[in-house]
């Protein structure tokens, strides 16, 4: 983990010089710019999970009918289920992957952001939070971070047939994420925040794409 943490201070440190050069020098604009950096990176698999999740709603017609049709029969049920996923090439725990994959980056953000060196401490300074080392002493970030991890949720969530795994992540995740954003360094609520809004527009983007009919098109194939 310690090379994650060193190399996450080294690319702050050089777009905040990034944004020294550009004449605006400031640790916030450099922690924005490493989200977008790594919202480049993350691009293709993010993608490929987004397409998933919009298969998921094209067959939620279908798993209703399974569902009715094996109501008294279980085991029939979750199999033809499976069969329906695997038919169409989607995950229905795609959702959690966003998390899962960024967890190493986060942990190695805090980590970062808790023991950087932000000098000169003037440009560490975002709106009313004083030192983005410091958690937000009004609680705006980790709101927006909530509500930010919610808007996401809700729109890659489908939107018929939700389960208690997507209820989960609609309303749970978001308020957990908020809750303990409250305790982190406001930098790294500004880098979720940031990704999260990114996200919601991708997101957005794929949603608004008719849903594929094809097998071969469901998956992002």
């Amino acid at each position: 983990m310690d090379w994650l943490v060193d190399g996450l201070k080294s690319i702050i440190m050089a777009l905040y010089s990034f944004t020294n050069t550009i004449g605006l020098p400031s640790y916030a604009l450099a922690i924005i710019l490493l989200t977008i950096l790594l919202k480049i990176v993350l691009y293709p698999l993010s993608l490929k999970q987004m397409k998933s999740m919009k298969g998921m709603q094209l067959i939620q017609p279908k798993v209703q009918e399974i569902q009715k049709k094996y109501k008294n029969d279980k085991e029939k049920m979750n199999k033809a289920i499976m069969d329906l996923y695997k038919e169409y090439n989607v995950n229905p725990a795609a959702g959690c992957l966003p998390i899962l994959v960024q967890m190493p980056i986060l942990i190695g953000l805090f980590t970062a952001l808790r023991d950087f060196n932000f000098e000169p401490a003037a440009h560490a300074k975002f709106f009313w939070i004083a030192n983005l080392s410091q958690p937000d002493p009004y609680y705006i970030l980790p709101i927006l971070v909530a509500l930010a991890t919610f808007v996401q949720s809700k729109i890659t969530t489908p939107t018929t047939g939700t389960n208690s795994s997507n209820a989960m992540l609609l309303y749970f995740m978001p308020l957990f994420i908020g809750y303990i954003s409250m305790k982190f360094a406001a930098g790294l609520a500004l880098y979720w925040v940031v990704f999260n809004i990114l996200g919601a527009i991708q997101q957005y983007l794929i949603n608004r794409q008719p849903l594929a009919e094809k097998k071969e098109e469901v998956g992002g194939k």
